[in-house]
């Protein structure tokens, strides 16, 4: 069995880092915004049922992932970690990706 302490760590680390420059740089293009007298309130534009299919699209990438790396690890002499993480991580963030096309597709409706 993988050892999960050290990716645990490393995640939280990220989050922490991602966090404080993400809403740090979000405050000051917010103020730059209110300085010029532009509405704020355009940064949280989302378009309706959007996240539905977002996390939607996002689940059955990693369902199909999951579905891959069992059939390469029981295929191929490729290790269970690394075909069941490689798998899930490409399928999920192709998902990802398609979705993304999707609402700049439906943005520009």
């Amino acid at each position: 069995m993988i050892e999960l302490t050290p990716i645990l760590v490393l995640i939280v680390i990220f989050g922490f880092i991602y966090g404080i420059v993400y809403l740090g740089v979000r405050k000051k293009e917010r103020m730059v915004m209110l300085e010029k007298g532009a509405d704020p309130s355009a940064f949280n534009q989302l378009i309706p049922g959007m996240a539905g299919i977002r996390y939607g699209l996002l689940l059955i990438g990693i369902a199909i992932g999951i579905l891959l790396g069992n059939i390469i690890e029981a295929t191929t002499s490729i290790e269970e970690e690394v075909s069941y993480f490689s798998m899930i991580f490409f399928w999920g963030g192709l998902a990802l990706v398609v979705s993304y096309f999707l609402e700049k597709h439906q943005s520009k409706k």
